[in-house]
């Protein structure tokens, strides 16, 4: 059965300092068996988007849609060993608060549970459900994954065994980055594009990795958008929604502190 997302967890042996995360010897939950590794949302699994019915299945074989995504997967390779590359690798690293920090720089302030603990609530709670509403698509089509077809390697070698059994499609990498920077331009409109562009690239550096294919990430942002609508009709994430407002109107009041290399993000994304 697929281990949907299961790399995406902090795992044992794994110290939260930046060393490169290794599969655990015990498979956690899988997305695609409808338990989340990813800790608990806001919406339960009945209440989640249909998957089904808001994406078409994945390309067929010698269409024109599924070149595109093998062009896509071979231009993603070419970048190994540039700083897009090393952004990528960082990137996948979704263990609690790293997703949401990589919004750090676009945001203007230092994202974690230190220095913005409502909206790091906010976002990781919403994670859960961006990545759990792939879950219905993935154990439907468990595509294979773009290093398993062009043997080339990913930017995450030790999760490939995982991998290997997890579908591709959609991304939830990607459902996760677009939503995140859904949610963080509805708290910062006048920031929107430059967080929903953010967003994109958090997805697309999935293709850069070698671990999903263009449509993956295309339509992870399809499930995306119908999951951030969905949490909009809930109470709960309304009020936290509310509170990570107040809070990032009074951090964006002062001067940014602890922040990360933000010159050498903007150079990976040729800004």
């Amino acid at each position: 059965m697929a281990l949907s997302l299961a790399f995406l967890v902090l795992l044992p042996g794994c110290a939260a300092t930046g060393d490169a995360p290794r599969l655990a010897a015990d498979a956690p939950p899988s997305v695609a068996q409808g338990k989340s590794p990813l800790g608990t949302g806001y919406l339960g699994g009945g209440a989640l988007p249909g998957g089904l019915d808001l994406i078409p299945p994945p390309p067929a074989e010698a269409s024109a849609a599924l070149a595109r995504d093998k062009e896509g997967a071979a231009a993603g390779v070419a970048m190994r060993g540039t700083p897009r590359w090393d952004l990528a690798t960082a990137d996948a690293d979704l263990r609690p608060g790293r997703a949401a920090a990589a919004f750090s720089c676009t945001a203007g302030f230092l994202i974690d549970r230190d220095h913005a603990p409502a909206l790091d609530r906010l976002l990781g709670r919403a994670m859960a459900d961006l990545g759990m509403a792939t879950g219905e698509v993935k154990k439907r089509y468990m595509r294979p994954r773009p290093f398993m077809e062009n043997g080339q390697p990913s930017c995450t070698p030790t999760w490939e065994p995982a991998l290997r059994r997890d579908g591709s499609y959609p991304s939830g990498h990607s459902s996760i980055g677009y939503g995140t920077a859904l949610i963080l331009a509805e708290i910062m409109p006048d920031r929107a594009a430059a967080l929903i562009a953010r967003g994109r690239a958090f997805g697309d550096s999935r293709r850069v990795c070698n671990v999903h294919w263009l449509s993956d990430i295309e339509e992870g942002r399809v499930v995306a958008t119908a999951t951030v609508m969905r949490l909009n009709a809930d109470p709960a994430f309304a009020a936290d929604l509310a509170a990570a407002r107040a809070e990032v109107a009074k951090l964006r009041a002062r001067p940014a502190a602890d922040m990360p290399d933000c010159a050498t993000e903007a150079q990976a994304l040729g800004h």
